[in-house]
């Protein structure tokens, strides 16, 4: 083989069918970066972050905390706030209930362990930490029940952590 056909053969010391394998790896990286990108601003993903901290061993019964009497509020109309406690093993409130078209912004925590909150058929998925709060904002535009559940292993009661958002029309079930 002359030197010539080794320059041709190489470019700047890869083998061209490394450098192939680079470049397309390289190209895949920015797809992949776009495409999450612009699912997340178009989707409007939002990641769930710590609102506040809280002494787990009084948030759920010092009478100024909203977690010693969880369940929904209604902030304004259609706004409302939802505080959550998970709780080894279950939620407190087991049920939600919402009108169509309403945002809820979403309150949860834990007096005892770590637990997860994921609302089905939502991008509402959350780590909850004892002593933290975590917050996330829906607005429910379908009518529909939409389960929630447990995400994070607490224990041998695990898979009995559910709940569920009813989201109703305006005017139907409970007084919101």
């Amino acid at each position: 083989m002359s030197p010539t056909s080794e320059k041709t053969k190489e470019s700047m010391g890869v083998d061209p069918f490394e450098r192939n394998w680079m470049i397309f790896s390289i190209g895949m990286l920015v797809v992949f970066f776009t495409l999450v990108t612009v699912a997340g601003f178009a989707l409007g993903f939002q990641v769930p972050g710590v609102e506040t901290k809280v002494d787990p061993r009084t948030v759920t019964v010092d009478p100024a905390s909203p977690f010693s009497e969880p369940g929904l509020r209604k902030v304004s109309e259609g706004n409302y706030e939802a505080y959550v406690v998970a709780r080894t093993f279950s939620y407190e409130p087991r049920e939600i209930e919402v009108p169509v078209g309403s945002k809820v912004t979403i309150y949860v925590t834990s007096p005892d362990v770590q637990h997860g909150f994921k609302v089905q058929d939502t991008n509402i998925n959350m780590q909850i930490v004892p002593g933290q709060v975590s917050k996330l904002e829906y607005t429910f535009d379908r009518v529909g029940e939409f389960p929630y559940i447990c995400t994070e292993f607490c224990g041998i009661g695990h898979a009995a952590m559910f709940g569920v958002v009813k989201v109703v029309q305006p005017g139907e079930g409970g007084d919101q």
